[in-house]
């Protein structure tokens, strides 16, 4: 029996089917259409590259495509639980274990600790984006794939269970577990970007690696509800006084709970998606361009897309044997074609990270210097949880979410670079509206229009560079390079991060004593750091000219390993930056 003709794929007719089912005995029935057409095959599949990447860049949306997004997508709301569910309760870590009886304010994070408490996960995530980026280009994304999601079970747990009989000894416990959180989270995402972009079609594929981070939102809300949920019920059965009417016992004993099961939740839908991160195949870039066996790449293809794939070994060889195919991440070639490409994606990445943390991490300390959370001292340490998570579930949902998914819904439209561009463009007009009449936003009356200021700005970060920065990057390398180059993109993003989560901690104390932190010196005040962040913006939106559009292009074709030597010269030339 003859091995079957490679046919057009827009000719095969299938039917929807689960992401992981077995193929059926008849997996395609070819249309009329096909012998006149055969002639026209190689053209039709995209010149010299493979049938089985062209009927991945060709599929139908289809209900795998939907399966891949809610298991990549939920690794990344676990991801966004985890890193955000800590600014929700370092006050009440604060009240807790630096009570002092003497003061007439609450107990805080000193300074060094709470910069280590909300900064630490970031430190792993940067590591575990480069160590787990690497990994991923090694041995491949599926193998990677599960040890990040049961590390980050593991230390979910095991942050909730921080122990030790001083305040020292629980903090160094939590930052320890938190960090090698981080490092699993770390790994989510390289691998979860380049999964999805190497499973996607081409038209659509923006989309669905924006939905996978959209996830994110839904996971910093979830973090939210969970905070107020907990938090309202422990309020309930211990009722306490405010710290203003007793100081000790504004904070009952069983307040320790309520941090430590919001830190442990964040296990549960890490493990409720572990079986399924498992059960997904290998993608066929990476079985065909890295590990170069073709026939595995069909058979993974066949089964997913339930189509009969012509395995082409011969044609893999020659691809991956190709000169313009073997340059290492440090080679001159790669500097030359992919250099301003890798530098565009990690300073654009850095620069919006430093704004997005630095807001997210510390909206508690905006609400509360514009008096939309009440003083501390009027409220007992779960009450305070309660507020501080009531005013940032409203942020995200009003802001947060629905930038995600404006994302999601024109990326494909209107093109990354644009909507890459106009985020940091709104970016920096919002920061500068809230900067310039701050003074007028801290009276009385106008708490409203800051709030409705600050959600727009989270609202284009996310339809805008907090998207973007995290999409193309996937798409814009090759594929033995991909993952790795994805992790060196997001290790910058986490390295603003830090500077945010650790920098704007002490910016933005006030210069007024009576209005400063307990422990920390005088910063540049709120005010002056939202002008700070309005430039790192500014900058963003410029670096934005180094990275390509990859609308509607495939990922063979962005990275250039599908052409040859003298196409490579076109590929590397300075018009590819221009977006189209």
């Amino acid at each position: 029996m003859t091995s079957p003709v490679p046919l057009p794929y827009a000719d095969y007719i299938y039917s929807s089917s689960p992401f992981f089912s077995t193929p059926s005995s008849s997996p395609l029935i070819p249309t009329s259409r096909d012998q006149p057409r055969k002639k026209q095959s190689r053209a039709m599949a995209g010149g010299d590259n493979l049938q089985v990447l062209h009927a991945l860049d060709a599929a139908k949306t289809q209900w795998y495509h939907f399966t891949a997004i809610i298991v990549a997508g939920m690794g990344f709301f676990t991801d966004a639980y985890d890193l955000f569910c800590i600014s929700l309760v370092t006050k009440l870590l604060g009240r807790i274990y630096y009570f002092d009886p003497t003061s007439e304010k609450p107990g805080t994070l000193p300074p060094n600790i709470s910069a280590a408490v909300n900064g630490v996960a970031f430190c792993g995530t940067l590591s575990g984006q480069l160590f787990f980026g690497w990994l991923g280009d090694k041995l491949g994304r599926k193998k990677v794939y599960g040890m990040t999601l049961m590390l980050m079970v593991i230390c979910s747990v095991a942050s909730g269970l921080s122990f030790g009989h001083t305040a020292k000894g629980v903090m160094a416990t939590l930052c320890f577990f938190r960090f090698w959180l981080g490092f699993g989270i770390g790994g989510d995402y390289p691998l979860s970007a380049t999964i999805m972009s190497e499973y996607a079609n081409k038209k659509t594929r923006g989309a669905f690696i924006a939905a996978v981070f959209a996830m994110q939102g839904f996971g910093i809300i979830t973090g939210g509800i969970v905070a107020l949920i907990f938090s309202a019920g422990f309020n309930s059965r211990f009722d306490a006084p405010p710290y203003a009417v007793d100081r000790a016992g504004s904070t009952v004993p069983e307040a320790d709970y309520v941090w430590r099961i919001i830190l442990m939740l964040g296990a549960a839908p890490a493990v409720l998606t572990y079986y399924w991160r498992m059960k997904m195949p290998e993608t066929a870039r990476y079985t065909a361009l890295v590990a170069k066996n073709a026939k595995q790449a069909a058979a993974d293809m066949s089964r997913v897309l339930q189509v009969e794939i012509v395995e082409e070994q011969d044609k893999v060889e020659q691809l991956t044997s190709k000169k313009a195919n073997n340059f290492g991440l440090f080679s001159r070639e790669f500097a030359r074609r992919h250099g301003l490409h890798l530098l565009g994606t990690t300073t654009t990445w850095f620069l919006l990270d430093i704004a997005f943390y630095s807001q997210n991490l510390f909206q508690k300390d905006i609400f509360s210097a514009i008096n939309w959370i009440p003083k501390a001292a009027t409220m007992n340490a779960i009450e305070e949880v309660y507020r501080i998570a009531r005013a940032q579930t409203l942020i995200a949902l009003c802001g947060t979410v629905p930038g995600y998914w404006f994302t999601v819904a024109f990326i494909d439209i209107i093109g990354r670079f644009t909507i890459q561009v106009m985020g940091f463009f709104f970016m920096t007009v919002f920061m500068l509206c809230l900067a310039v009449p701050y003074h007028h936003w801290t009276t009385p009356g106008n708490h409203i229009g800051f709030v409705l200021m600050y959600a727009l700005t989270f609202f284009f970060a996310n339809f805008g560079p907090n998207s973007t920065t995290f999409i193309v990057p996937a798409e814009i390398f090759p594929a033995r390079l991909r993952s790795t180059c994805h992790g060196i993109s997001a290790a910058a993003g986490k390295a603003g991060a830090i500077v945010g989560a650790f920098g704007f901690q002490y910016a933005a104390q006030s210069r007024d004593p009576a209005k400063r932190d307990k422990g920390y010196p005088a910063g540049i005040g709120v005010r002056n750091a939202l002008f700070v962040l309005a430039v790192c913006n500014l900058l963003g939106l410029l670096f934005t000219f180094l990275v390509p559009e990859s609308k509607g292009k495939s990922l063979e074709e962005m990275s250039g390993e599908n052409e040859g030597e003298q196409e490579t010269e076109a590929a590397a030339a300075p018009s590819k930056t221009i977006p189209v």
